[in-house]
């Protein structure tokens, strides 16, 4: 726990620091005089004054502020001229205007810095392998397959999943990478069509493992004396040609390993499907045991238990935990089912009846079973740009798409086509934050980029009490020939710190209800 906390805070604090430090910057260009520079809010447990300047950390650090002086619009103490000069309330509107919107800037500076680093230096980012692609895909068409890399559209390199920056309305073709080889498969679609089919195939993918009736861990491979597991099930799957070898799972030094002297050889007609023959073997998809059961639900009440392995519903075999989940939806609400069970190795028959639930506004049937799944980890690898200017290019595309799918994805929110379930607060930004370090550097940083745009964009809703509000206010005063009334502030600081707390409550919530 104190591991994540020091993450969370050496992430968040440069974040913060940039934020204030392009306050800061320019309300020293424009002469106004700084009184405070903190990081952090709540009692000061470090402060150093230097040239009238108190620099400071305060003990919660979830933000930061920068104090200038005669930055207060309901201060009724008089002013000095020699005061005026230095007083933030009295500079012009553009000098205003600057030292507000330097903050949001140095966000978007420091993102933007973040991903030329990267991009030159080189950044170890996840394979752009597609997830599965079925023959109903329109890319399956096209010649696209499961499995393959993705290395260029239309000519222009793809590094990550992030550089789908597509020039043009149109995707002629594709650069993949399949077994070692190169292929350019011709495309021919308009860029939406693409991208809306292209988004169905990045997806997480399965582990190709398996269980027997006695509950043991096998790992299929179509390759002999495997070390590692690189390929997933549905890569397997579709690769299939009549042979794979399967392998005992086994426990060394409190890892789990591939036992190599455990080899069998799985033999059949290439018109035999892997799951076909593994079923018929006894074998079954690790993501139909049960790692948890909900309490009082039909499951439970059924009493199915942890580990135990799914079979069948109605008589009709599950190959994936996916197949049950679809079944269920089909069948008429409030109908009784039949599962398929293997309990400590003994094959049996429950009877459950499951409920509807409503999850994210749709009418769902569960049974209150969480799936054994274990998904394929993506295989890391080092992109860099082939130079510094391209670098340059690269990181201005990747801010410009962040701030692009920021405004979009808080668009979303406020027209309800995303739930608020969605907002995350510091627990998950310090979970994703800690999660990414443990990945590599490179996508700590990469996340640290996002999350800066995310906070320069934020800042700039017309939101009062946040630099987005004080700039309407501005524009409010161009407008009304002078700064509006002391009444019509207040209200819209009270109606912007409610506004503020709200969010915070929200996102602090969804923190909560995902811990418990």
């Amino acid at each position: 726990m104190l591991e994540k906390i020091l993450i969370f805070v050496i992430f968040l604090g440069p974040l913060i620091f940039f934020h204030e430090l392009g306050h800061f910057f320019f309300a020293r260009l424009f002469g106004v005089r700084v009184e405070v520079f903190s990081i952090g809010f709540g009692p000061k447990i470090f402060k150093y004054l230097h040239k009238g300047t108190e620099y400071a950390l305060s003990i919660i650090p979830l933000g930061g502020y920068v104090k200038m002086f005669g930055d207060d619009p309901f201060s009724e103490t008089p002013l000095t001229e020699e005061e005026k000069k230095v007083a933030f309330n009295h500079k012009s509107k553009w000098a205003r205007f600057c030292i507000v919107f330097g903050g949001p800037l140095a966000n978007l500076l420091l993102a933007y810095f973040l991903y030329v680093g990267l991009l030159a230096g080189g950044e170890k980012v996840p394979e752009t392998k597609v997830g599965v692609v079925t023959e109903k895909s329109a890319l399956y068409q096209k010649g696209l397959k499961t499995g393959d890399v993705l290395v260029g559209i239309n000519d222009e390199k793809v590094l990550s999943f992030d550089d789908f920056n597509i020039r043009g309305s149109r995707v002629e073709k594709v650069t993949v990478r399949r077994n070692e080889e190169k292929l350019d498969l011709p495309i021919d679609m308009d860029l939406e069509p693409f991208i809306n089919e292209f988004v169905n195939i990045v997806s997480v993918v399965k582990k190709p493992l398996f269980l027997n009736q006695k509950g043991e861990k096998f790992f299929v491979s179509l390759d002999q004396k495997p070390t590692e597991m690189t390929s997933s099930i549905e890569e397997i799957s579709a690769n299939f040609k009549g042979k794979a070898y399967l392998y005992k799972i086994i426990e060394k030094d409190g890892v789990e390993v591939i036992d190599p002297l455990s080899e069998s050889e799985i033999s059949a007609g290439e018109d035999q499907s892997l799951s076909e023959i593994l079923a018929n073997l006894e074998f079954y998809p690790i993501d139909l045991s049960v790692r948890n059961i909900v309490m009082a639900s039909p499951a439970d009440k059924a009493e199915i238990k942890k580990g135990d392995i799914l079979t069948h519903v109605n008589s009709v075999a599950l190959k994936s935990f996916e197949e049950l989940r679809q079944t269920l939806q089909t069948l008429p609400e409030g109908q009784e089912v039949t599962v398929g069970v293997i309990s400590n190795g003994t094959a049996t028959t429950k009877k459950l009846t499951p409920e509807v639930k409503e999850i994210d506004s749709k009418k769902l049937k569960i049974i209150g079973i969480e799936s054994n799944v274990e998904y394929l980890q993506p295989k890391l690898i080092v992109a860099k740009a082939d130079s510094f200017g391209e670098a340059v290019v690269g990181a201005f595309t990747r801010t410009w798409d962040g701030i692009v799918k920021t405004f979009s994805g808080y668009k979303k929110l406020i027209t309800r086509e995303v739930s608020l379930n969605n907002i995350g607060g510091p627990l998950a930004i310090g979970k994703v934050a800690s999660d990414s370090l443990n990945i590599s550097l490179s996508m700590f940083f990469r996340l640290m980029a996002i999350i800066s745009i995310n906070l320069g964009v934020i800042n700039l809703f017309p939101i009062p009490v946040l630099d987005g509000g004080h700039i309407m206010f501005l524009v409010f005063e161009a407008i009304n020939g002078g700064p509006l009334s002391r009444r019509k502030l207040e209200i819209a600081q009270k109606l912007g710190v409610s506004v503020l707390f709200f969010l915070i409550f929200v996102a602090l919530f969804n923190d909560i209800t995902r811990l418990f």
